[in-house]
């Protein structure tokens, strides 16, 4: 097996129709960068990519809400008596 087919396997393509002016935008900018345009956009790509998986995995809230849920952790209500129950019940039907 040839190293050139192995690296075809590995890899997938990724075609775009853009109009010139934002080919031109996106040259100048992996120019800037020291890149090649298909080397910058693929790396945009991705850090864009992670940057909108990373937000939507995260959980942002309020002061009001951060002191909220830390007094919840630290201080529970005492559980009901139904869930109390409830708890049982899952044990018994887990074992």
């Amino acid at each position: 097996m040839s190293t050139q087919s192995a690296a075809k396997r590995k890899s997938a393509r990724l075609e775009a129709r853009i109009p010139a002016k934002q080919k031109a935008l996106l040259l100048r900018a992996a120019t800037i960068k020291g890149q090649s345009l298909t080397e910058f956009v693929v790396s945009s790509a991705a850090q864009a990519a992670t940057e909108i998986i990373r937000a939507s995995q995260v959980l942002e809230l309020s002061e009001r809400d951060q002191r909220a849920f830390a007094e919840a952790l630290l201080s529970p209500p005492r559980a009901s008596q139904r869930l109390r129950k409830a708890a049982r019940h899952y044990v018994e039907q887990a074992q």
